[in-house]
């Protein structure tokens, strides 16, 4: 008999039928009668059935399994039998020897009908027990390995840019603040300037991954206090329009790679079809998408300068019938409600060459042209009433010939958020953090 000593996951069991192997994982459920014990193991593979008939006195295996307790973490040594008999794959594995690792407090604190701010207070055990909340974080890394692949691709170079900042950003609002030293710092609502910075700096695609910090006082299903975001700029573009290629062309090839490497599990586990972009996404004005909402009768008075949740949804459903597209860039928004960095249109100064990009009905990506012109964003600057001391260093490097450039910042819990059909961004982060959530 061939017996290995190395640990075999139970995805590979069919291929050691017959032989003697070791799985590690959790003992999950415990089903232990008269004469025969059933334990199901779980790894991060799969789940496989442990099946020993009880030998009495001095049988070690049969005392093993008795004092297992749910989520205990064991090592089993035995040989694997087809089965088909056995749901789990056809196999089970007769055991010759059983260790328990860890054995786990009884009764566990969360069960299947627990909600979702206890389960967060165990998200530990949460993600163990949930075999979709593991397969969201594979999703998660094929994600984002197919957004640097890209951006690699492009001729993108990779930074990591400061959290700490000197000053607050922008307008200073929603920031968070912490002593320093002898001093106040603010955590970084966005690597925005920075990114910018080092288009300045002569390197000619920015790409960036890193946490971006909001003290914004939300307690809706999509906002978050602090967040993984996903950031690119680009420098020397002709117009708006070559940020927006960038993404949905950088976007297309991530999902790709998503459907092809979870395409199946996604639709077992979350119920939902990943399909794969068509570019060019549809564009749309904000004049444009107000005036067929408000044919719709969103916005009766026609006050809202800007989309609210439900103009977002009401606005993708109808690019969707009408084209067949999830996505949609919603562009020219009003100078008022964007950043002071924003270029202003050369035949409307009232807008801005912005965007957001919708994805059913949620804001995953806000981008822009920036302005690169140092007197112009002076202008703008003392529009929005910031005064430029705390911005000095930002402006600094627009002084000596920084190049046309533009960028856009992706929330990639968002972006998980739709693609896997999930309720709220709670359950698209490992450990979230909001106004009232600092633990685990």
């Amino acid at each position: 008999m061939i017996r290995s000593t190395s640990r075999t996951l139970v995805r590979d069991l069919r291929r050691h039928v017959g032989e003697t192997v070791s799985v590690r994982g959790w003992a999950t459920t415990l089903r232990r009668q008269s004469r025969m014990q059933f334990v199901v193991v779980r790894d991060h593979t799969g789940t496989a059935q442990i099946t020993h008939r009880r030998r009495g006195a001095g049988d070690a295996v049969e005392a093993a399994l008795e004092s297992l307790t749910a989520e205990s973490a064991v090592r089993i040594t035995g040989t694997v039998v087809d089965n088909p008999v056995v749901k789990l794959g056809g196999l089970e594995l007769v055991p010759h020897e059983v260790e328990v690792l860890n054995r786990a407090e009884a009764p566990l604190p969360i069960d299947d009908r627990t909600g979702i701010e206890q389960r967060l207070d165990r998200r530990f055990l949460d993600v163990r027990r949930r075999p979709e909340a593991g397969l969201l974080f594979a999703v998660q890394t094929t994600l984002e390995q197919g957004m640097r692949e890209f951006a690699y691709a492009a001729g993108a170079t990779e930074m990591h840019t400061p959290k700490l900042m000197g000053a607050a950003s922008e307008s200073g609002a929603d920031v968070f603040a912490l002593d320093y030293f002898d001093r106040s710092a603010y955590l970084a609502q966005s690597p925005q300037f920075f990114k910018q910075m080092a288009i300045a700096a002569g390197i000619d695609k920015v790409f960036e991954v890193g946490p971006v910090f909001r003290a914004e006082p939300s307690f809706t299903s999509r906002h978050a206090t602090e967040f993984t975001g996903v950031d690119v700029e680009l420098a020397w573009i002709d117009g708006v329009e070559d940020v927006m290629s960038f993404e949905e062309r950088m976007l297309a090839h991530a999902l790709a790679k998503v459907a092809e490497a979870h395409g199946d599990a996604v639709a077992e586990r979350f119920g939902t079809d990943i399909a794969v972009p068509e570019t060019p996404f549809p564009r749309m004005t904000m004049a444009e998408a107000q005036e067929v909402l408000r044919r719709g009768g969103w916005d009766p008075e026609g006050a809202k300068e800007d989309l609210d949740p439900e103009g977002e949804r009401r606005l993708a459903a109808h690019v969707e019938e009408e084209t067949g597209h999830e996505f949609v860039f919603v562009t020219h928004y009003p100078a008022t409600i964007r950043p002071f960095y924003h270029m202003r249109s050369a035949e409307r100064p009232d807008l801005t060459l912005g965007f957001d990009l919708l994805w059913k009905g949620l804001e995953i990506t806000t981008g822009a042209q920036r302005e690169h012109r140092h007197d112009v964003l002076l202008e703008q600057a003392a529009e929005k009433g910031l005064g430029t001391g705390p911005l000095r260093d930002y402006l600094d490097c627009f002084r000596y010939g920084c190049p046309p450039h533009g960028g856009f910042g992706m929330g990639l819990a968002r972006v998980l958020m739709v693609l896997l059909g999930l309720d709220s961004i709670r359950e698209a982060v490992f450990l979230f953090r909001g106004p009232h959530r600092l633990t685990p």
